[in-house]
């Protein structure tokens, strides 16, 4: 049982959260069926999530088993046969489906994106040049696209387009942080070389900042006027999203960022204050 729910991954999941950031975003926090919909979205994600892992660990057993950490993945120690994934990955796909299925169109159909470009990114994309860290981005975007479509709301612009930069901030970090730890080496399986590091470290940084440009740009907008009340408020969020991103990159640099950047944060204090002080900035132009 441990070496099954290590092979499925259940820390992943995390990451699927975002597909509440609309119910938020949209004030929609008394509305029951939301929530609802949003969990019964979580819970597609998350099993989709661990379909793909399994599919990954089938697919790269011969690598991982020459590997020093990922050779303790219950495939590659032999801790569960290979042959498991060509029954479970369906059949997590299948109850996934399942759960998908009275959600909106809209939001089944992101859903089904989001396994195409995960089971490309395992098949292909993760071995070429920065299409690697676009798809990466786009696969926390089409949760954050998902979870709108799953409450009938409309897709903001500006949530899309803060969205999109922040993850491929995030995503480019987590190539960074690789090849900080590199000692000076390429990444093994991947296009990243070690004189591409200041390259890597220019894209990301810009990216950074052009998602709180993107914020800075939305709190002056109309559009902010009709869900806010005190919308001046919001510009105390920038300098928290400044020091996070800022904080990140910096850590990533010195080669401390050893993992998802997203979760290294749900291992931070430093990130949990963050988060705290974005909830008040917004919950005061309420």
């Amino acid at each position: 049982m441990v070496a099954l729910l290590r092979l499925l991954r259940p820390h992943q999941w995390a990451k699927n959260l975002l597909v509440f950031v609309a119910v938020l975003t949209a004030h929609r926090y008394a509305d029951a069926p939301a929530w609802r919909a949003a969990a019964q979205l979580f819970v597609a994600f998350c099993l989709c999530a661990s379909a793909i892992y399994v599919v990954n660990d089938a697919a790269d057993v011969a690598a991982d088993r020459a590997h020093p950490d990922k050779s303790k993945r219950p495939f590659a120690s032999g801790a569960l046969p290979v042959a498991l994934a060509w029954l479970l990955a369906p059949l997590l796909l299948g109850l996934a489906a399942v759960m998908a299925q009275t959600l909106p169109r809209e939001a089944a159909w992101t859903l089904a994106a989001y396994v195409l470009l995960s089971l490309a990114y395992t098949a292909a994309i993760k071995r070429v040049l920065w299409l690697d860290v676009l798809a990466l981005a786009a696969l926390y975007v089409l949760r954050v696209a998902a979870g709108a479509f799953a409450i009938v709301v409309p897709l903001s612009p500006w949530l899309l387009g803060f969205a999109l930069f922040l993850f491929v901030s995030l995503a480019t970090l987590k190539r960074y942080g690789e090849l900080a730890m590199a000692n000076g080496n390429g990444l093994d399986g991947r296009a990243y070389r070690a004189a591409d590091a200041p390259v890597v470290l220019a894209v990301g940084v810009a990216s950074a900042l052009t998602a709180v440009l993107v914020f800075a740009l939305y709190v002056q907008s109309g559009d902010v006027r009709a869900l806010y009340t005190r919308p001046i408020a919001l510009w105390l969020a920038a300098p928290v999203l400044l020091y996070w991103l800022a904080r990140l990159w910096t850590l990533a640099g010195r080669g401390a960022v050893r993992a998802d950047p997203i979760l290294f944060a749900l291992r931070d204090p430093a990130s949990y204050l963050g988060a705290l002080a974005l909830l008040a900035v917004f919950w005061s132009a309420l």
